[in-house]
């Protein structure tokens, strides 16, 4: 029993859930670019990300919300 579920597991990860990596894996030497789809969304959403937390902090700069004190935090004592 113990056996079969082992089996099924290592079933799902190499037919079902890697099948994308495998395709990547056979485009790669067709186009590179088509290849790396998936590094060049990665890039992109954390180009956007810290786009948008810089965006953020400039607001909150420009509205004098944070306390710039030496002593704003107790550890600053």
């Amino acid at each position: 029993m113990v056996k079969d579920f082992f089996y099924s597991l290592s079933w799902l990860f190499k037919e079902v859930l890697f099948f994308p990596f495998d395709l990547l894996r056979t485009i790669q030497l067709d186009s590179w670019y088509l290849a790396n789809i998936v590094s060049w969304s990665f890039i992109l959403i954390g180009i956007a990300g810290a786009a948008y937390w810089l965006k953020k902090l400039k607001e909150f700069d420009d509205n004098d919300e944070e306390n710039n004190d030496i002593t704003s935090h107790s550890f600053l004592k």
